[in-house]
């Protein structure tokens, strides 16, 4: 069995990485390459960059900082947003990323999934599920377009069928939980984690290791974290050393400080 792995998030925007609460009310970190080489120097296994301005603007996602990251990193990239066709995929792919994530364009037109699995196959190809509790807290339901749009599409059902076309990894991430710093959805990731049979990676809502265990926990196979890093509350490695005493080992656990 493979360790679970930590993955740095940024989401960009205009070229900067910037963090909120639930996608709003968002505040500039940093310059994305910069972050990237702090987190992959400091024990981060992969890292995921969202360009999170690309699909509300109706452009393609910006590969010039997509290559200015993927030249300081040494690990694995999963780059978001802004992704409708295979030629857009191909872009990322070219500009340096391993991973490619879908989320909007893939909702509004399903066999995008397909056709980036057949091309690049399964394990290029992540859904990034944003998910936010219907009304009443029964369910979970899709939402897009970085959070401004409500499908009404049963989040599990979603996971399942993007599966079914290709998607090789998901992306779960809890749009209630977003920047609030109360703990991963753990309801969600144990849904997720037995409706589908490929890996789901945690995000939204971390402020401490013993988040991550949770999450963990509840059947993710990896953990996304933001504001935790981009603050200063900690650092990879450090997360990587409370985990352990938590008796949790991640890949790299063993890293120095």
């Amino acid at each position: 069995m493979l360790k679970p792995r930590l993955i740095p998030c940024l989401d960009v925007r205009d070229g900067r990485v910037v963090k909120g609460v639930k996608f709003a009310g968002l505040r500039d970190v940093g310059d994305p390459a910069q972050l990237a080489r702090a987190y992959a120097k400091g024990g981060a296994d992969e890292l995921t960059l969202l360009d999170i301005s690309a699909t509300p603007a109706g452009r393609a996602n910006g590969v010039d900082v997509v290559r200015a990251v993927r030249a300081v990193l040494d690990i694995p990239l999963t780059v978001g947003g802004g992704v409708r066709e295979l030629a857009d995929a191909e872009r990322l792919l070219a500009a340096g990323a391993d991973k490619v994530a879908v989320n909007s364009a893939a909702v509004g037109r399903p066999e995008l999934l397909g056709e980036l699995a057949g091309q690049f196959g399964a394990q290029c190809t992540v859904l990034a599920l944003d998910a936010a509790r219907r009304s009443g807290g029964a369910g979970f339901e899709v939402v897009t377009h970085s959070g401004s749009e409500r499908t009404g599409i049963d989040a599990l059902a979603w996971a399942r069928e993007a599966v079914e076309r290709g998607a090789g990894e998901i992306l779960a991430t809890s749009f209630d939980r977003d920047g609030t710093g109360s703990g991963y959805d753990l309801e969600l990731l144990r849904e997720l984690d037995s409706a589908v049979g490929v890996p789901v990676i945690a995000s939204g809502g971390a402020s401490s290791a013993e988040d991550l265990r949770d999450a963990l926990s509840a059947g993710a196979s990896a953990v996304l974290v933001a504001s935790l890093l981009h603050d200063g509350v900690t650092t990879c490695q450090k997360i990587k050393r409370d985990l352990l005493e938590l008796g949790v080992a991640l890949r790299g656990a063993e890293v120095p400080a």
